[in-house]
Order: C-alpha cells, then structure tokens, then sequence
C-alpha cells in the first residue's frame, strides 16, 4: 500500500466499505490511513 497515493488510499477506503470487503482488509487500509496520518480525510459512517 505504500505505493498508493494518498488520495487513492483514501478512495480505496470508501470503496472497500461501500462494497463490504473483508473487516481484515478495511482495517489494513485504516492502519495505513493512521500510519500516514489521514484520518482526518476520512468520514467514518455507520
């Protein structure tokens, strides 16, 4: 994922949960989000 640029990190965030992939592989892509310090881009929903 370290190649990903930070805006398709992002996309691939909203992607994965709006196609209900794996919570493990949402979660790797959260980590990098926190590792990069982006969380703040992203808008968490229920």
């Amino acid at each position: 994922m370290e190649h990903l640029s930070d805006e398709l990190l992002i996309e691939s965030f909203y992607k994965a949960n709006e196609l209900k992939l794996s919570p493990d592989f949402v979660a790797l892509i959260k980590e990098e989000i926190s590792r990069r310090n982006l969380a703040h881009r992203i808008k968490y929903t229920s």
